[in-house]
Order: structure tokens, then C-alpha cells, then sequence
């Protein structure tokens, strides 16, 4: 049997770093049939934006290095960034939005520091921070649910406020059935508790569901889902998922029990935003995480507290993509005095 050595630490068989990358990609299908289901055919377009230029920046960087691009590309991984970020990325933002942060992640973030296997920070969730930053208006601008919607938009629609950015079509993507112009439920919360409102008053916005949201919930448990195919299948391991969710659900019981009137519920931060999407198919990134179990669980652990601080004290509603980058630079100390006992040694010997 021909094996062949792949991006550090692993020795795997020719072809597994691609069977591996397209089988996270078919498992992020519930979630995004979920979102499509809830937000609209917008959800497609910047699916298919991302992975586009994602995969042109991929291929023109490594033209310039001079490097064979059917090979690279072979290994699927442009493709799963190019996914990670269209399924962040709000239903109606301009197509040029999915186009700078789809080559600053692929170019910038990967190819520049070596490509697959040398990145330092997660791609996607760089290439998105990147967004969130420079277009705070377009990255804010999202869709209402589609039950609260008094006339859904059509594909034809959102082929139109996507590239065309029609202001009109993007604003009735956003209001509801009552004229109320919809945020994310964790948008929602914010905004309310800075105007003055308890936790309790701001959820009695029509954004909010059972949960968390109206279709955020559905689409966080249409997310886990699919996680827990890819741990069945073994492509990931529960270390990060479960490290991850220990994290978040301590830290947000924490602050609840201290702050009840201006925090949300553990189960609210469980299946807001991307918490489900960052905890199996995001925070798993090989190459960005750690890499013993032990440390794996603790950089879940660090993910899933950032996320609540910065939820509840930070400037941004949705925290996940900012707590994964800072974890990924923790990743260096965290191997180093997180090691597994070399075979051969005992517990305590380098």
C-alpha cells in the first residue's frame, strides 16, 4: 500500500486529505438546506461566490508560485473555505463582499504563508473578521426569516440584490410582515440591552423563537447534525466539539446566574449565530488547532468562553469567528506545554 506524507503531523494514504475535506463539506448540507429553508435563495448565491473566488485566488497564487494547480486544488480544501465563508456570510450582502473576503482568506491567510498545512489562522474565519471590519453595514445586513416575511424573494430577487444591489429588494429581505426591520437574535439582544431593556423584554422581539431565534435554532441543530455524522464517520474527533460547548455553556450559566437581565440563556448561546457551525466544522480545522487530545479540548475550552465574553462585553453580536482566530494564536503555547508522552518515555521525561 503507497502512502505518501501530507500536511503535518499526519502520515495518511494518498487522496484522504481531499475525501476528508469534501466529506465535512457534504455534512454542512443540513445546515445550509436549513438556512436556505429560513433566509432565503441568497443563502446560495454567496455559497456559490465564496467557493468561486476562493478557488480562482487559490489557483492565481499558485500560478505565481509557480506551483502545479491541479494538484492543489485536487485536495478540496479551497472548496470547504470557499463553503465556511458563504455559510457566514449574510443572504443579500453585494457580490464583491464574498469576493474580497473569498480571496483575502485563500491568498492572504493561506497561500501566502505556504498553503495547506502552514496557515497560521483559520482562512475562513479570517477572510470574514476581514469583512466584518472593513463593511460593518454589509456584513449586519441580514435577512429576516422567511415565515415573517410579508412577500419572500424570489431567486430571481435575490439574483438582483446580490448583484445588482438593489436597495429596495434588500430591504424587503429585511422587514417583517409587521413593517419591523429584523437582526439577528443576537444583534437583537445587544441593541435592546443597550436602549435599556432587560434580557427578558428584548426577546419578546418577533426575531426570537422558542430558543434562540426564529430559524436560528433550526439551522444550529440542522449544524450539529451533520457534526455528529462527521464524529460517527471519524473525521473529526469529539475533543474541540465537546471542548467548545463545555466552554460556552459554563461561561454563559456563569454570567446568567450573576447577570439574568442583561445576558442570554446557556440554551440561547448554544443555538445562536454560528455556534454550532464553529464547534464541528470551524474550530476542527487540523491545521489551525491543537494538536494533542488534552489541548484540543482546552483550545474548544478557549473558543467556547471567548464567545460569551465577547457576546456579552464585546462590540460585535457574534463572536465566534474573533474567539477562533485568538485561539489559533494560543494554539503555539498550548502544544508546547500540552504535549502527549513521547512512546518509549515516561509521564514527565522529555
Amino acid at each position: 500500500m503507497a502512502f505518501k506524507l501530507t500536511a503535518s503531523p499526519h502520515i495518511s494514504q494518498g487522496g484522504l486529505t481531499s475525501n476528508v475535506m469534501l466529506t465535512v463539506v457534504l455534512c454542512t448540507l443540513p445546515g445550509f438546506a436549513a438556512q436556505w429553508y429560513f433566509f432565503g435563495p441568497g443563502a446560495l448565491l454567496q455559497l456559490l461566490l465564496c467557493v468561486l473566488f476562493c478557488i480562482a485566488g487559490e489557483a492565481l497564487a499558485l500560478a505565481m508560485r509557480g506551483r502545479s494547480i491541479k494538484a492543489a486544488l485536487s485536495d478540496n480544501s479551497a472548496l470547504l473555505t470557499g463553503v465556511l465563508l458563504g455559510l457566514a456570510l449574510p443572504p443579500y450582502a453585494p457580490w464583491w463582499v464574498a469576493a474580497i473576503g473569498g480571496l483575502f482568506a485563500v491568498v492572504m491567510v493561506k497561500q501566502l504563508y505556504g498553503g495547506l498545512g502552514h496557515n497560521l489562522l483559520n482562512p475562513a474565519m479570517a477572510g470574514y473578521v476581514l469583512l466584518l471590519i472593513a463593511f460593518p453595514v454589509q456584513m449586519t445586513t441580514w435577512a429576516a426569516p422567511q415565515s415573517l416575511l410579508g412577500e419572500p424573494l424570489s431567486i430571481a430577487q435575490a439574483f438582483s440584490a446580490v448583484f445588482a444591489e438593489n436597495a429596495e429588494l434588500v430591504q424587503m429581505a429585511r422587514a417583517s410582515v409587521d413593517g419591523i426591520t429584523m437582526a439577528t437574535p443576537l444583534d437583537s439582544l445587544k441593541t435592546s440591552l443597550t436602549l435599556g431593556k432587560t434580557s427578558s423584554e428584548a426577546m419578546q422581539s418577533p426575531v426570537f423563537g422558542q430558543i434562540s431565534g426564529v430559524g436560528w435554532e433550526w439551522v444550529n441543530l440542522a449544524y450539529l447534525l451533520g457534526g455528529l455524522v462527521l464524529l460517527q464517520r471519524k473525521v473529526i474527533r469529539w475533543h474541540i466539539p465537546a471542548g467548545v460547548l463545555v466552554g460556552l455553556w459554563l461561561t454563559a450559566s456563569i454570567s446568567y446566574s450573576l447577570l439574568p437581565d442583561t445576558t442570554g440563556t446557556p440554551w440561547f448561546h448554544c443555538f445562536s449565530g454560528a455556534t454550532m457551525l464553529a464547534a464541528f466544522f470551524i474550530a476542527t480545522d487540523p491545521v489551525t488547532a491543537a494538536t494533542s487530545a488534552k489541548a484540543r479540548f482546552i483550545f474548544g475550552m478557549i473558543i467556547g468562553v471567548l464567545v460569551v465574553i465577547i457576546r456579552n462585553f464585546g462590540g460585535y453580536p457574534d463572536a465566534v469567528a474573533f474567539a477562533v482566530l485568538l485561539a489559533n494564536l494560543c494554539v503555539p503555547l498550548l502544544d508546547y506545554y500540552v504535549r502527549p508522552t513521547t512512546y518509549g518515555h515516561t509521564k514527565g521525561r522529555s
